[in-house]
Formats: structure tokens, sequence, C-alpha cells
């Protein structure tokens, strides 16, 4: 006798087997929506390990390579850096008879410019629009005590014609021109003088100061969330692998906060003085990027469309000019974006590192696997040596890597210390060109703060049915002697 079987509504076509059989009769999808997931049959296969789809996502990591920390004890570092040892000034005007220039002199606070020029001095005085430059005595300087002149003017006779006017054949003019230079190289006086007439110039610094600022993260997970758990195998950017349930969460919220650390600190800015911000009680910070474009050197479009290779080695030996004029650092680091490196290797493509004295390792303790280990590619030109590597800040798409915000290319950051002086300690002290300064004394350690709250996970300082962990730390970035640095712009 035989029996139809009439399928149960709730359970659509399904028919059971009276033996373990994987038929298309008797099988259950979880995941259709047909509501037979309660009699499934067989488990699905899951796969227990994270895909990690985006790779290494943290960020930070630069400034363990060029910088350092040290601890502070104030709401403020101050630092002041040396000035330049030789006299110089630029802008100068000279009259139309040639017989004097007029350094504009005055301004307040690093602004301030001084004639210390004295009589017997000898200079030279150029012109950067023609190329033209003469010789020439100073007569009288107004910053002599009871002079007659004007305290930036400068009464001057050139060695090789009679004044800067000249007229005579062959004799160059530099008059009625408001944009020359001058320079001291030496003096000349006759025999049987005294040097009453020179003036004592007194070293001078410019001073520069950094507040901290206090960055905070949390994450919370509640009592209830806690009992049920659910394994996942886990390799995580800071190095640990393993099963983790909820603390999951936990480990890139402190992931997440570690690379604040390094983020708040490049990208920084002052609170306007004066304005909402800096009424409410915020200060901000000064950060790497913008130091550089207030103090360094700014290159825009570098990177730009349709230049060629030749065209940016010519580029980049104009940045090797300017470095010449400013602290000539020997070794310098490169952090660049994916299509700035690719023009970097474009650029490097057609030059012979033997021609060019090949490439030092000096930073990396002359080992060539070190710097290649850690993600550095060395190149020479000039008397510079360069260490290249992509910076991923600048790549992934959460951050600078997005077209949106795509406005800087790289940085060129020099490598090794820098002497500042220090008024505390009444002498001149080596620091990385890059360090961060961190709140810290006997009672309290604010470098890398972390700390739980709650009624669950072992913690009980609370009525709060949860985990609480807490991060906390206050720091900034001191950018000493920053025009060293170059900032490649996008536009």
């Amino acid at each position: 006798m035989a029996i139809a079987y009439s399928p149960d509504p709730f359970l659509g076509s399904i028919k059971p087997s009276q033996k373990q059989q994987t038929l298309d009769s008797n099988y259950l999808n979880f995941t259709d929506g047909s509501g037979n997931d309660f009699a499934q049959q067989y488990l699905p296969e899951i796969y227990e390990q994270e895909v990690e789809r985006y790779g290494n996502r943290t960020l930070s990591g630069f400034l363990r390579m060029v910088g350092a920390e040290m601890p502070m004890t104030s709401d403020q570092v101050v630092w002041s850096e040396q000035n330049r040892l030789h006299i110089a000034y630029d802008g100068v005007a000279s009259n139309v008879a040639g017989t004097e220039l007029t350094i504009t002199v005055g301004g307040t606070g690093s602004a301030f410019v001084q004639n210390v020029v004295s009589p017997g001095q000898t200079i030279v005085v150029a012109d950067p629009a023609t190329g033209v430059e003469l010789k020439c005595f100073v007569d009288a300087s107004g910053a002599t005590p009871g002079s007659a002149l004007a305290a930036g003017v400068l009464q001057v006779t050139p060695y090789t014609q009679n004044t800067l006017a000249g007229g005579g054949a062959g004799e160059v003019n530099l008059s009625s021109s408001t944009t020359l230079k001058i320079f001291v190289y030496g003096s000349e006086f006759k025999k049987g003088t005294t040097d009453d007439s020179l003036i004592s110039v007194e070293p001078s610094f410019t001073q520069f100061s950094n507040s901290p600022i206090i960055i905070k993260s949390k994450y919370e997970v509640n009592g209830s969330d806690m009992a049920q758990i659910g394994w996942v195998e886990v390799a995580t950017e800071d190095g640990t692998s393993g099963y983790l349930w909820y603390l999951k969460a936990e480990s890139e919220t402190r992931l997440r906060f570690e690379d604040y650390l390094e983020m708040s600190v490049v990208e920084g800015e002052l609170a306007k003085a004066g304005g909402t911000l800096a009424t409410a009680g915020y200060k901000g910070t000064e950060g790497l990027f913008a130091a550089v474009k207030d103090r360094g050197n700014v290159v825009t479009g570098y990177s730009a469309g349709g230049e060629d290779d030749t065209t940016r080695l010519a580029a980049f030996d104009e940045i090797l000019k300017n470095l010449d004029t400013q602290g000539a650092i020997e070794e310098n680091m490169l952090f660049l974006n994916r299509s700035t490196a690719l023009d970097f290797d474009d650029m490097l493509a057609g030059i012979s590192a033997g021609n060019n004295g090949g490439t030092a390792f000096g930073l990396f303790e002359n080992s060539e696997e070190m710097a290649l280990n850690l993600g550095f590619s060395g190149f020479r030109r000039g008397s510079y040596d360069f260490y290249k590597t992509d910076w991923k800040y600048l790549n992934d798409a959460s951050t600078r890597g997005g077209v949106a915000v795509a406005s800087i290319d790289g940085i060129l950051v020099p490598a090794g210390t820098s002497t500042v002086y220090d008024q505390i300690l009444g002498t001149n002290i080596r620091r990385p060109f890059l360090h961060v300064r961190y709140r810290a004394s006997q009672a309290d350690d604010r470098r890398l703060k972390s700390w739980i709250t709650g009624s669950a996970g072992g913690a009980y300082t609370s009525s709060l049915d949860a985990m609480q962990v807490h991060f906390l730390t206050e720091r900034c970035l001191c950018v000493q002697a920053a025009n060293n640095f170059v900032l490649f712009n996008a536009a």
C-alpha cells in the first residue's frame, strides 16, 4: 500500500530520507529565508580565520624611523635654533648717485633686522636679476654710534669703479635698484689704524615652541555580550595571532589609537589666535606638515602630469641647490606616495649609480640589506645620499590616499640630529630633527596610558554593567631645523 507524503507547508517541498543520504529532496538551505534553518541537517562550512582583505592596515611607523620620544613636564616645549653665521642682506636699495646702499631695518620679533655692517668691511653687491656684481669698500655705516647716516644706510665705494653707477668703459651700473643682495666677505684697514669703528656683532637665535595635545579613545563591551563568546582566529597588525572573542575589537581600538598618536602630530594645526577654538580653550599643536609649510621648503607640482624624466631631474637638482643654501645635510629620507615614488624610479632609471659615486648606507650602519629590509632604496645625487620609501599614510584610501585629499605627494626629511640651544641647561644640545615630546613626571607617565573601568571583565570600579578600556596620551612634535625639510605638494 503506497502512502503519498504531503509535505508540511512550513517546510516547503523537503522530503526527509529514512537513511543518511545527501539527496536534493532533503537539502536544507539555511540562507534562503524559507524558514528551514531550524531543521537544517548539515552545518555550514565556516572559515574560522579572518580574511585580511586590506593587508596591514596600520599607518604608524614613520616617526619610529626618523625620530625619537622624550618626556617633558610642562604645557609647552620651547627651543632655540641658531641663525646664520655670516652677514647678508636681501632687498637692498642703492641711490641714483651710486654712493649709498640702504638696508631695510626694523620689525619686531623674528622679523627684526639690524644693520651690523661696519666701516672698513668689504662687501659683495650683486643684482640677482642680471647676475652683475661689484666688490665694494664700506666708507661709513649708519650703525656706527654718532654717524650722520640713517641706521640702515651704508656709504660704499667699489674697488673697480668710482661709484655703483659706473659710466666708464666696461663699468657696470647697480644704481637705482631696490633688489640688490649684499654680504660681507672681509675687511681692509690702513697701516697703523685702530679698530674702533668695528661693530661688535652679538649672535642671535630664533625661538620656536609647541604645545602638547591630549588624545583619547575608548572601547566598551557590555557584560551580556561578554558572556556570549564567539571565537575568531586573527593575525593582527601588532604582531599577535591566535583566537580572540570580544577583545578583538579592543585590539583594533588600540591599533587605531596608536595610529592617531602619529597622525595627530603629522597633521596637527595651531588654533587661530583669538579664533573660536582658541577662545574655547583649545590650543591645537603644530604638526609636521604645518611646520614645513611655515618654516621649510615647499615644492609644488613635482609629479605634475606630462612632465618627462629630464624635466623632473632638473627640478630635483633645483631642490639640491636649495639644500646647499640651507644646512646641506648629506643623508636624507624621502617618504613618498605611490605616484611620486614611481616618478623618482623613472627619473633615476637613466642615471648610472657608478657614475654618481654609488650609494652609501651610513644611516643603516652601511648595510644595504638593513636598508632594503626597512623598505628603503638608496641613490646618490651630487654630494647627497637619499633613501626612498613608500609612505603608507599617503597611499591608504582611508587617509591621504583618497583622491579628494591627495594634496601632499611626499616629504624629504633630513637624517641625523640638529644642534639647538637649551635655555634651561644653558648649553647646546643635539636632538633628532623630528622628535616627540610627551608629558611625564614621577607621579604620572602620559606617554601611552591604558586602564579598565566598569564591573565586567575583571574591573570593579563602578556599577556599569560593561567593561570600558580607556586610552590616553599627551604629546607634541618638535620639528627642528625645518629649513632642511622639503614638502612635495600636488598643487
